[in-house]
């Protein structure tokens, strides 16, 4: 049994074992009837732990549906916890697919107002410039490439882009993130209501970073992406915003090989076969638009 001192008097504590954090989650059920979901870490993310759970309070209260923050504290057993309340509905991953296409496109508007929501909140002052700070990235990206066995096959033309774009980088804004939004992390009720869970990844960085995990949504809805782009911008983006996101997709899949390989051939497989899905949406990083952004389908839909 779990060491925690809280208002809430658990009857029921059930391991949750999907999901790559490093946390540990917990389904509960309070004496009360509640349904409240428990993350525990280790004691030295106080800090860190800490600041999600203030940031993820800042957000509750501007309504977008989510998980909401309840307690925050130190467990008898050297843990910190945060408890929230439990988001109802099934992984979006596994429910879009059995919607129609216009339904799919309506929740993808959603989830891109919640992010335009979510990146009202901007970063601090003193941050360091994002060209910066991102160019380091990209160049500890390549190295890890070069220094990894496996390849991506045509990985040269990402390499290219991403030389021939840095550019972009100069004097981007920077805001709150979520961190890792994509359609793993939403579920959907079965009223149909969108919410967004696992915010532990935030942090600070251009808005449209963000959207360097559309790939996972895009490869099981075409329709809640583009719904989620146009949502976000309220019509479709500038061709700005169609290249950057190109940059940011294609230097997150150069580091997606290495990071596999920690978890085995099948993720590598998983890895190889989604850059290879990439490569053919930017049509060999040749077009900026990607094949599965709908063109035109917003027109009709209620916004």
């Amino acid at each position: 049994m779990l060491n925690i001192k809280t208002e809430y008097h658990f009857k029921k504590i059930d391991p949750i074992t999907k999901g790559w954090s490093s946390d540990k989650k917990y389904y509960v059920e309070a004496e009360t009837g509640e349904r409240l979901l428990l993350r525990t870490a280790d004691a030295s993310e106080y800090e860190s732990k800490k600041s999600e759970f203030e940031a993820m309070k800042r957000l509750a209260e501007s309504g977008i549906p989510m998980s909401k923050p309840l307690e925050f504290g130190v467990c008898e057993d050297d843990q910190v916890y945060t408890l929230f309340t439990w988001c109802e509905g099934d992984d979006a991953a596994e429910v879009l697919p059995m919607l129609s296409d216009t339904v799919q496109y309506e929740l993808g508007l959603k989830a891109g107002r919640y992010l335009r929501e979510i990146h009202s909140t901007q970063a601090p002052p003193d941050h360091e410039k994002w060209e910066t700070k991102f160019n380091r990235k990209v160049d500890k990206k390549i190295q890890q490439y070069h220094d990894c066995p496996v390849k991506i096959d045509a990985g040269d033309l990402i390499l290219e882009y991403i030389e021939a774009n840095r550019h972009l980088l100069v004097g981007r804004p920077q805001t709150f993130h979520h961190g890792d939004y994509h359609v793993g992390n939403m579920v959907i009720s079965e009223t149909g209501e969108l919410s967004v869970i696992d915010f532990n990844r935030h942090d600070f960085g251009d808005p449209w970073e963000e959207f360097n995990r559309i790939p996972f949504s895009a490869s099981v809805s075409p329709y809640f992406a583009t719904g989620q782009l146009n949502g976000y911008f309220s019509g479709r983006p500038p061709e700005a915003f169609f290249r950057l996101m190109a940059f940011y997709i294609s230097s997150n899949m150069l580091s997606s090989i290495p990071w596999a390989m920690m978890f085995g051939e099948e993720e590598v497989a998983t890895m190889k076969k989604q850059a290879k899905e990439v490569l053919g949406w930017f049509d060999g990083m040749k077009n900026p638009v990607p094949t599965w952004y709908v063109e035109d389908f917003y027109k009709g839909v209620k916004r």
